[in-house]
């Protein structure tokens, strides 16, 4: 572990422009060292993960749209209202948690490390007592032992050093090579973070079947309407899975905490195969319909749940010593941080997409289209924050401040090149494949026009997302939540004044002053050296 007087720089090298961080060992950006394979290892799993669902879901509409289009239409109305309400709790908790998590998780680590080496110098104090022999010895002899006991100092100190370094650096859930037991341990943000998770599901349960169709109404489902029946069903069924959702989710949190990402996604993989399997016994051999989907849905939930609980408990202790030992306050304060964060997020595309409802809906649907596309390309930069974030947070927790410096940098250098990619792919992807989604020759020309936005806008788009892990691993929430508060403002103003000048392309030079926003603001951060990156103006030039 990194002391903080490693970090004072030697006279006349200090680092008067901290933006020289993001330039860090660039040519080393692909480089498999231990800083690169620990992000991959993290950062992959974490991405088949998020891609996961959606492909899930894409595999579930298609089954129910043989129902009918009323019966595809309700369910897609049914979803939205469900995906809403559940943003709302799931970002902040699932953030929070890795965070906390992965900062305790490392303290304990330390402090288990240090009481071993504290109990083997005891014990070998004792021995060496017991095992000494008063003997005479010449010059020579002296000068010749005491050499030998400055060498076994020496290694013994380079041993502790690296057995302090391994035991905070390994992985303790997913990894367990090697390792004949682990011992389960009491990690309270663990504990918090489940509690929370399962009265915020109970919550968002009550609240969505109370509340069904008065929620429908407001999107456009009225009484009368043929959707109506078969969207209530939906969305009171698909309401049972709320615990299971919220518990998952705060469950992968933990995981992510531990930088395992490997059992979330097995579990993921285990639940949308039986949602997959379920949904054609259930919609047709059961004749259950739109009701059988949501079935299935909720099962599947539960068994990602029951999975990941289950692997969890082996690993640790979940019921906290007393309910003092909970850190509810710890929560709720970041988490309101973050939920207005996300609120103010959901304004800016909500609005973007009512702005373009209100240019008809042939550019509507190919907003829609474009929109999809915009943002189904970013998980695999999620992946990268992810791993981003659980790093980021145990080196935090240690003070190494050097290697938060380098995986900071690593992660952001490979999220530029990541996105560059993205750029490419989905330039020349949505450009001849456009007529997948469509084979309107107006929608696919109005597609044609935001083509460039939603290319060009990869590589910022892909650092946006990766500064919300560094952001979040640095458990720097409050800058984090104030920013994009203020980045929001400034949108939603581009978004009335270009949308009205400008139509299709103004929304789309609206979102990109947007995602630029949100990249500037990190950059800032880190780059000028303050909040928890102040020890970068003090840190020597490499």
């Amino acid at each position: 572990m990194a002391e903080d007087t490693d970090m004072l720089p030697p006279p006349g090298r200090n680092w008067k422009i901290p933006f020289l961080v993001f330039f860090k060992d660039a040519k080393f950006v692909f480089k498999r060292d231990d800083i690169g394979r620990e992000i991959l290892s993290i950062a992959l799993p974490a991405a088949l993960a998020l891609a996961a669902d959606p492909i899930a879901s894409l595999i579930d509409t298609a089954f129910i749209g043989h129902l009918g289009p009323v019966e595809i239409a309700a369910v897609g109305v049914s979803i939205a209202i469900f995906n809403q309400a559940s943003k709302i709790t799931i970002f902040p908790l699932v953030s929070i948690t890795t965070s906390f998590v992965a900062e305790e998780d490392t303290i304990r680590k330390i402090a288990d490390t240090q009481e071993q080496k504290g109990n083997d110098l005891e014990k070998g104090s004792i021995s060496d007592a017991n095992s000494k022999t008063i003997m005479p010895l010449g010059d020579d002899d002296m000068l010749e032992n005491i050499k030998t006991m400055d060498e076994t100092i020496d290694l013994d100190l380079e041993n502790d050093f690296e057995m302090t370094r391994k035991s905070v650096d390994a992985p303790s859930i997913g990894s367990n090579k090697g390792k004949t037991k682990v011992e389960r341990r009491h990690i309270p943000s663990a504990s918090t973070a489940l509690a929370l998770g399962g009265v915020l599901g109970l919550l968002q349960t009550i609240f969505l079947i109370s509340l069904a169709e008065p929620f429908l109404s407001v999107m456009g489902v009225k009484s009368g309407s043929p959707m109506l029946p078969p969207a209530q069903k939906y969305l009171v069924i698909r309401s049972l899975g709320a615990p299971a959702v919220l518990l998952s989710l705060a469950m992968q949190g933990v995981f992510r905490g531990f930088k395992d990402t490997k059992t979330p996604l097995y579990a993921i993989v285990a639940g949308d195969l039986t949602n997959i399997i379920l949904d054609p016994i259930f919609i047709f051999a059961c004749r259950l319909g739109v009701s059988g989907a949501a079935i299935a849905h909720v099962l599947s939930q539960y068994l990602i749940t029951f999975i990941l609980l289950f692997k969890l408990m082996k690993q640790v202790d979940l019921l906290p010593p007393s309910l003092k030992d909970l850190q509810l306050s710890k929560f709720l304060k970041n988490g309101f941080l973050l939920l207005a964060r996300v609120i103010a997020v959901t304004i800016c595309v909500t609005l973007a997409a009512s702005m373009a409802a209100r240019l008809g809906a042939t550019s509507m649907a190919a907003f829609q289209i474009c929109l999809q596309v915009w943002m189904t390309s970013s998980l695999l930069a999620d992946g990268l924050a992810v791993a981003g974030q659980a790093i980021l947070a145990c080196a935090f927790a240690e003070k190494d401040h050097q290697k938060a410096t380098a995986a900071a940098a690593r992660v952001l250098q490979m999220g530029f090149v990541l996105g560059l990619g993205l750029a490419v792919f989905v330039g020349l992807g949505l450009g001849f494949g456009s007529g997948i989604f469509t084979k309107d020759k107006s929608v696919i020309h109005i597609i044609a026009i935001g083509i460039p936005f939603v290319a060009a806008t990869q590589p910022i788009n892909s650092l946006a997302f990766v500064f919300d892990g560094i952001n979040f691993g640095a458990s720097d929430f409050a800058y984090s939540a104030y920013s994009m508060v203020v980045v929001s403002i400034i949108s939603i103003g581009s978004l009335f004044v270009l949308s009205k000048t400008d139509g299709f392309i103004g929304i789309w030079y609206a979102l990109t002053i947007y995602m630029a926003l949100r990249t500037f603001a990190g950059i800032w951060r880190m780059g000028t050296g303050t909040g928890p990156w102040k020890f970068l103006r003090s840190r020597s030039l490499p």
